[in-house]
C-alpha cells in the first residue's frame, strides 16, 4: 500500500495548515474539522482536511468577534 495516504498527528496538521496545535484543538473541541480518534490519539487525512478548508468550512467563525460599543444611558426627557 505504497499509494496510501499518510495519517497526520495533530502537530502534523497544524503544521501542514500554518496554524497552532491549539487551534486544532479548539476545532476538535467543536467539532468542526474532519478527524479520526484513533485509541487516544486524534489523526487526519490530509486530503479531507484540505477539503474542508477549500469549501471555507474553517471559516471565521473563530475570530473573536467585537466587543458591542454601550450607548450611554440617557434619561428620559420631557417637553
Amino acid at each position: 500500500m505504497s499509494g496510501a495516504e499518510k495519517w497526520l498527528s495533530v502537530e502534523e496538521i497544524a503544521d501542514h495548515l500554518g496554524i497552532s496545535k491549539e487551534t486544532v484543538y479548539r476545532w476538535l473541541e467543536k467539532g468542526k474539522i474532519p478527524a479520526h480518534r484513533v485509541g487516544k490519539l486524534w489523526k487526519f487525512r490530509p486530503s479531507e482536511v484540505d477539503e474542508w478548508v477549500v469549501n471555507g468550512e474553517a471559516g471565521e467563525e473563530d475570530k473573536p468577534q467585537p466587543k458591542k460599543k454601550k450607548l450611554p444611558k440617557r434619561g428620559l426627557q420631557h417637553d
